[in-house]
């Protein structure tokens, strides 16, 4: 019987390369999307096998439509192996503007409340089964906040903690929770940035190197490494530094987001 990988956010970009990968590899697929239509037409351009494919058309703002949709793919192919809460959305903000605060509040709810209804569904089954792995994609844009990005580096700053506090919580019961940080790759999610992406990687090298990381069960890994190497340092300055390096830098665009 094939092992089941579950991936939201699963008709573009990082996600639908990771299914890709997850099925090159012998998994069975369970497809979490809100764009159903894009993601069948996908699988048929691919040529995937249905047997192997079961898709879950949902929303990860909407808690109760992806809960539903956790519980229904357990009911139809079983508890899955890997469950990967790919799912999320950059939108530029300036909270001096009042309707920004709305923009942030659509991040928070897709990034971060969705990214645990998410998992919430497996969590249980799988500590009872003692063995999964829970994967949240995070972003290295998590590490400092950049300006006109505080709602989405907040959110992924917000998904590092979030799932090394998942992490505690489950290991003792024999489940991994694995935290990605990726760093530039292109998706729709960049290619509106007004600013250079060093390292820019493909989304199907990301995906191979996702792979291999989450078959090893490393706890946190950014990708690329080198990108790992601009972490590590981001960190270390002092916010002096920081704040003159930053100064005068393009801003992402205010409400463009996908």
């Amino acid at each position: 019987m094939n092992p089941l990988v579950y991936i939201t956010g699963a008709s573009s970009g990082i996600g639908q390369a990771l299914a890709l990968r997850y099925y090159q590899a012998g998994y069975a697929l369970a497809l979490v999307a809100r764009r159903e239509e894009l993601l069948r037409s996908w699988m048929h351009e691919q040529g995937l096998d249905p047997s192997r494919v079961q898709l879950y058309p949902a929303d990860v703002c909407d808690i109760e439509a992806i809960t539903r949709a956790g519980h229904e793919c357990m009911a139809r192919q079983g508890l899955p192996d890997v469950v990967i809460a790919n799912a999320g959305i950059s939108i530029g903000v300036d909270t001096a503007h009042f309707e920004d605060l709305a923009v942030m509040q659509r991040v928070y709810a897709t990034n971060n409340l969705g990214l645990a209804a998410t998992f919430q569904p497996f969590i249980a089954p799988m500590c009872e089964r003692r063995s999964g792995t829970l994967v949240g994609i995070a972003s290295v844009a998590g590490i400092r906040g950049l300006p006109g990005h505080g709602a989405y580096c907040s959110s992924k700053a917000a998904v590092i903690s979030y799932c090394e506090s998942l992490r505690g919580e489950c290991r003792p019961q024999g489940v991994r929770v694995v935290t990605l940080a990726p760093g530039y790759i292109d998706t729709p999610l960049t290619r509106e940035n007004r600013y250079a992406m060093p390292f820019l990687m493909s989304p199907e090298s990301f995906a191979q190197q996702a792979f291999k990381t989450i078959a090893a069960g490393c706890s946190y890994r950014v990708i690329p490494w080198q990108m790992g190497v601009v972490a590590r340092l981001l960190r270390l300055l002092p916010n002096a530094v920081f704040d003159r390096a930053l100064q005068g830098r393009e801003r992402k665009h205010r409400g463009s987001g996908h």
